[in-house]
């Protein structure tokens, strides 16, 4: 019975109800939605061949249920499709003669051959446990763009090499060679398949995943080409319009666009009018992949929207990995991160929060036994309330050219530097240090820092032996803060080199607070 009334609340809630939706004053915001994507490789690549059945494909939901995860984003595509397609080439299909041999093909064919659409059964057996149902489409996706034999590609992408981005341009990065919406022919491509989608399957809503790769455009002339895109989601919004009508309720329609405003209009994705078109109802700032974003500007997007802020939701969304730099080196987000970035994210304004790569195995960044009380306790205030967490530096990593990323690191510590760092609220906090750490060269071991916090010295540091978890760190040192010196939101901390000897390289600051 309860399972029943959770169904029935969250099909209300997202988008069952669109008597509710159109009212004047709106229903209440959601909150402590948690939702995590799908990709279309996980489930195929990670399961033996004896899962491809019905109840193996049903158990990968069963997971989820009764826990804290509220939606559930399927994505069946790249440039192929994990089932047979219509506008696509299957994964299975062959590349030049040769039938590719991963499993996510073989495991893909199988279910295919077994008369079993993965997605239909996914997309019913999360409403029966009260999840929401969602269709998540990657709009540009060029893994092994470098690689033209790879089984990834499809036919279309090989074929029409003078339909890309860059057609002459480097393989590396791989965005240069996605596809360009400025051609038509690209454009009817990708909306035959999610025309195909809206008529196959039946979820809450869709998501349009502008982030797989994040670049559609000629490279430099995004900003006067983002026409193109908004056209692109007009036409889109006509699609939702017309099934939603058929399905005799309102289809949601979400976009996952960069985490800043400026740089996702800067790089043809005005999301912010869109929104204001009344084209979407969610917006789902991110990062792409190289590090999270930890500070994400939900209050920016807000203001942004004015009055449409009571409609459209703003969703930040966090990535697997954390990185201080463009080039320095990445690691995986742990539970105490995961945790700072929704500490950081309420206080600027989010209800609700999003994982992508954070599926239950390969991609997952925690342990098997962290996942599972992830999936059971959640992100909410009063789940991560009193836990330990962590708020390291780190950068936008999909940004146009020229438009600014906002590391703050490498610093050298001669020179030291002044780091914002946000945390969230600290009504909670009842031990809280700070974590410097230092690059591999010659004198680190000798070096000796000070460092303060909003303008207070701290004591002598201690040395932090357990390096896990720091990117490109030879040597980390902890000093301890006085919770009370902590200000909800951003804080503002400096560091510098106070020996004589040769100059060390700061390459990663976090603020840590309950830790244990």
């Amino acid at each position: 019975m309860l399972a029943t009334l959770r169904a029935l609340f969250l099909v209300c809630i997202v988008g069952a109800c669109p008597v509710l939706w159109a009212a004047e004053a709106g229903p209440a915001r959601p909150r402590d939605l948690l939702i995590i994507n799908e990709d279309n490789s996980h489930f195929f690549g990670s399961r033996p061949e004896s899962d491809m059945t019905r109840e193996g494909v049903e158990a990968w939901v069963d997971k989820y249920a009764g826990g804290a995860v509220t939606h559930l984003f399927l994505n069946p595509n790249s440039m192929r499709s994990s089932v047979r397609s219509r506008a696509r080439d299957a994964i299975w299909e062959p590349v030049d003669g040769v039938v590719p041999q991963g499993l996510w093909p073989r495991n893909a064919l199988r279910l295919d051959q077994a008369g079993i659409d993965p997605y239909q059964l996914w997309i019913a057996r999360a409403r029966r446990h009260g999840i929401s149902p969602w269709i998540s489409m990657r709009m540009n996706d060029v893994h092994a763009a470098d690689d033209p034999k790879s089984y990834l590609h499809s036919e279309f992408w090989r074929t029409h090499p003078r339909l890309r981005r860059m057609p002459e341009g480097p393989t590396t990065p791989w965005t240069n060679q996605a596809l360009n919406y400025v051609h038509p022919e690209v454009r009817e491509h990708q909306m035959s398949f999610l025309r195909e989608l809206f008529e196959r399957y039946d979820p809450d809503g869709f998501e349009i995943d502008w982030m797989r790769f994040g670049y559609h455009l000629t490279p430099g002339r995004e900003a006067e080409e983002k026409h193109v895109l908004t056209a692109f989601m007009r036409e889109v919004d006509a699609l939702r319009q017309q099934w939603s009508e058929k399905r005799g309720r309102r289809i949601l329609l979400a976009v996952r666009i960069p985490a800043h405003p400026d740089a996702a209009a800067g790089l043809g994705m005005d999301a912010l009018a869109w929104a204001r078109e009344g084209w979407v109802d969610w917006l789902i700032p991110c990062p792409f992949w190289s590090t999270s974003d930890l500070d994400i500007p939900v209050d920016l997007w807000r203001e942004r929207l004015g009055a449409d802020a009571a409609r459209v939701l703003v969703i930040p969304g966090i990535e697997h990995n954390l990185r201080a730099w463009p080039t320095g080196k990445s690691v995986a987000n742990d539970l105490a991160s995961l945790r700072g970035f929704a500490a950081a994210a309420r206080e600027r304004g989010a209800d609700n929060l999003y994982l992508f790569n954070w599926m239950d195995s390969q991609t997952r960044p925690v342990s098997e036994q962290e996942y599972a009380r992830l999936i059971h306790f959640g992100l909410s205030a009063k789940a991560i309330a009193g836990q330990s967490r962590r708020h390291p530096l780190t950068y936008r990593d999909t940004v146009p050219a020229g438009f600014p990323n906002g590391a703050q690191l490498p610093v050298e510590a001669k020179g030291g530097g002044v780091f914002r760092v946000r945390t969230g609220g600290t009504g909670d906090v009842t031990r809280a240090s700070l974590v410097v750490g230092l690059a591999a060269r010659e004198g680190v071991a000798a070096a000796v820092l000070e460092a303060a916090v909003n303008g207070r010295a701290l004591g002598a540091p201690q040395e932090l032996r357990d390096l896990a978890g720091l990117g490109g760190v030879q040597r980390a040192l902890r000093f301890e803060v006085e919770p009370a010196l902590l200000l909800a939101g951003e804080n503002s901390v400096s560091v510098r080199q106070s020996d004589t000897h040769a100059s060390q390289q700061i390459v990663w600051l976090e603020l840590r607070v309950n830790e244990r």
